[in-house]
């Protein structure tokens, strides 16, 4: 046995203060003082002091142990009894999915049953008169289309009362003169006198181009089936003496 070994098996260390007051006692005996340390502290624990030691943990051990158990026991009846029940509903789940798959085949064959269907019954004669006489009559054809062309003919006139779109046009034009020497409110005068129908002359001002020279930049309404731009500017063209040119500044629909 090894150096090691043998300090492993010695319990010296752990019952160090036992032997330290047995040291103390020694050698007060030998100075002759009487030791007054209790002999329980100078004697170890006899065996069946440490078998009590030993049986008071196992039965603290025990008692532990045993509680656990029964709380096991305790979860295990409860999932007994939850599984009990899962089994019971799924029965009747399983019974009531049957009886359902079991009915409906009659209701099926009750709505499949079809109807017979009523057979017009064909009076056959052996005169062919009587074959051409028409049994419903004529009168409720000719009802029936003289309610329907009323009604055509008064849809027909209630949308002719309705006033149709009419297309509108803004138009803005720069009537140019010919120098600074022009008379320009001559000028406008002229430009308003063309009227023709669907035209209507709006509001107008002079503005400044350069060297004194102004332009006249006069706005109207047309209504385009009636009145064109070609048409306008050919008119106004007319008045040579007093207009140079004419620009269609901006056209917007109305």
């Amino acid at each position: 046995m090894s150096g090691l070994q043998c300090l492993a098996t010695e319990n010296v260390w752990f019952d160090k203060q036992r032997y330290d007051d047995a040291e103390k006692c020694f050698y007060e005996g030998a100075n002759g003082t009487v030791p007054k340390v209790k002999t329980a502290v100078l004697q170890p624990k006899t065996a069946p002091q440490k078998r009590r030691h030993r049986n008071s943990s196992s039965h603290a051990g025990d008692q532990e142990l045993a509680s656990r158990m029964k709380g096991m026991e305790l979860e295990n009846q409860t999932l007994h009894r939850v599984v009990e029940e899962m089994r019971a509903a799924l029965q009747t789940l399983e019974l009531r999915v049957a009886s359902l798959e079991r009915s409906p085949a009659a209701v099926t064959c009750a709505k499949a049953a079809p109807v017979a269907p009523v057979k017009p019954v064909k009076v056959e004669n052996g005169d062919d008169e009587d074959s051409d006489i028409d049994l419903f009559g004529s009168d409720d054809d000719e009802e029936a289309e003289r309610i329907k062309q009323e009604r055509l003919d008064a849809y027909a006139a209630k949308k002719s009362k309705k006033p149709a779109l009419i297309a509108k046009s803004s138009i803005l034009l720069d009537v140019k003169p010919w120098d600074d020497e022009t008379d320009m409110g001559k000028l406008e005068e002229c430009v308003r006198s063309v009227q023709m129908d669907g035209l209507l002359w709006g509001a107008s001002k002079l503005v400044p181009v350069g060297y004194g020279i102004k332009k006249l930049q006069i706005n109207c309404v047309v209504e385009d089936d009636k009145v064109g731009t070609d048409i306008l500017e050919e008119e106004l063209t007319k008045f040579e003496d007093y207009i140079q040119s004419i620009d269609v500044a901006a056209f917007n629909k109305i």
